[in-house]
């Protein structure tokens, strides 16, 4: 076991920490739409229902979301790997052939996800490189795709189990 303090070993730890792989989107008012791959997201509370997410201050589409009034986190299946790593390429065409489709708001919306959760800007907080947002949310969406779990630096599912489809206001 490793001592050190550097970049590196912390992205070693946190590379052996399992974690859901979510993209989240927005829509600026000019109609672009911008997201980007997260996978530091979680719950905050029930009451209200709150949610987390992490971007950095370096993104391309940081200030589209620190002025965005509302969002969507979806939580990817195995199936959108390559959906995630591609949000997570600066420069890339991130929505180009990707399944999102407009909601009623104009936002981006990925049918296929293993949820989705539609939130409003509740309060960010500064801290360090990056932005904490976090949203209330205010509808949520369930399919019957299994998510996603990114650990070493790889993606996996997890064994099956029973899951009800549903939606939830």
């Amino acid at each position: 076991m490793s001592d050190s303090t550097t970049s590196q070993a912390f992205r070693d730890a946190m590379a052996s920490f399992p974690s859901g792989v979510t993209i989240v989107t927005t829509v600026d008012p000019d109609g672009t739409w911008w997201g980007f791959t997260a996978t530091s997201f979680c719950s905050v509370s029930l009451d209200p229902p709150l949610v987390l997410v992490c971007l950095a201050k370096t993104a391309q589409c940081y200030v589209a979301f620190e002025r965005a009034d509302r969002w969507r986190v979806h939580i990817l299946g195995l199936d959108h790997a390559d959906l995630a790593l591609r949000f997570a390429t600066r420069g890339a065409d991130k929505f180009g052939g990707a399944g999102f489709i407009a909601d009623e708001d104009r936002e981006p919306v990925l049918p296929a996800a293993a949820a989705t959760l539609h939130c409003s800007m509740f309060q960010t907080y500064s801290c360090g490189d990056h932005t904490v947002l976090v949203g209330q949310v205010r509808h949520t969406a369930l399919t019957d795709t299994p998510p996603a779990v990114y650990f070493d630096r790889r993606f996996h599912t997890l064994p099956s189990a029973d899951r009800v489809p549903s939606s939830q206001s």
